[in-house]
């Protein structure tokens, strides 16, 4: 432990230099969230369900939490109830085990449903495809708007793929 403080004091503590933010996304990620409530009225309430993903898209559908994004000061918020939601966000193959659970959680989702698969592998089945323990891509169990490719697509995609649902939606939620 000696020679390693010694080294951290003669080197001193070698870190990467931070990330340059990117002015232009943020902008889109603004204009995207204020078109979303301008259609709307009000706020957008999503249900995120994962369907057997490998939590590569959780990951980026929690950054739009964060304060980059900050969806939520702008009125779009996760809800813990499909009863709730305007909008079903899928992400993941569908494994037979969620098959069911998915179905009836789209059934749960007040009319006009509006659902958005995220990932390649919501999308298309990705590299899992159809198997046995697995249905494939989301559209193989329950109807699906709008589709949003990447592995991981990055929050700003998925902010897009929002916005491309809820303008295809005949009636704003609410």
């Amino acid at each position: 432990m000696w020679r390693i403080l010694r080294q951290i004091t003669r080197q001193g503590i070698c870190s990467e230099a931070p990330p340059e933010g990117n002015a232009a996304a943020r902008g889109e990620g603004a204009r995207i969230q204020h078109e979303l409530l301008t259609i709307l009225g009000q706020a957008l309430s999503i249900r995120q369900v994962d369907a057997g993903s490998c939590n590569g898209c959780e990951l980026e559908i929690n950054a739009l939490n964060n304060p980059y994004y900050n969806i939520e000061g702008l009125g779009i918020r996760f809800v813990a109830s499909p009863r709730h939601a305007d909008l079903l966000l899928v992400a993941g193959p569908v494994s037979r085990n969620m098959a069911l659970a998915l179905q009836r959680t789209y059934d749960a989702t007040p009319a006009p449903k509006l659902v958005v698969a995220v990932g390649d592998c919501g999308c298309n089945g990705g590299i899992f495809g159809e198997s046995y323990a697995s249905c494939g891509r989301v559209a193989n169990v329950i109807p699906v708007d709008v589709t949003v490719a990447g592995c991981p697509p990055a929050p700003i995609d998925i902010l897009r793929g929002i916005l491309t649902a809820v303008r295809r939606c005949p009636v704003a939620p609410g």
